[in-house]
């Protein structure tokens, strides 16, 4: 007497097709999640850029110095955590690079080299990513 068997599981040419879907979703997906994460980077600095100047535009005023003034972390970051200071503090750039206050007049500057990693560029659109 013969026991007819059926097969269980997944054949090779399923197992295949699987992966080729599986292969094509990641590669549509991978450059769509890079661009979005280097947009983001690049809104985060700009954003910080603006705080920077903002705080650093505010202590000229209360100070009552004028352009070409050197200003420094000290001047507009409240070390002590008392709230005395024009921002809470020095803001971590999200690509790892570091933000330099500058003198009044010019604007803070970010030394990642990135695109749109400025003011200059707040607004501008990224076209290149970053790696």
């Amino acid at each position: 007497m013969r026991f007819a068997r059926k097969a269980k599981g997944f054949t090779l040419v399923e197992i295949m097709i699987v992966v080729a879907i599986i292969g094509i979703v990641i590669a549509i997906a991978v450059p769509g999640f890079i661009r979005a994460r280097s947009q983001s980077r690049m809104k985060s600095c700009q954003e910080n850029l603006t705080k920077i100047d903002g705080a650093k535009e505010q202590y000229a005023l209360e100070q009552n110095v004028g352009p070409g003034t050197d200003v420094a972390w000290d001047d507009i970051v409240d070390s002590s955590g008392a709230g005395k200071g024009y921002l809470k503090k020095e803001p971590n750039e999200p690509s790892g690079g570091a933000y330099t206050v500058n003198v009044i007049g010019e604007d803070p500057t970010c030394d990642t080299g990135f695109p749109g990693h400025s003011l200059v560029e707040v607004g501008d659109v990224v076209t290149e990513v970053e790696s």
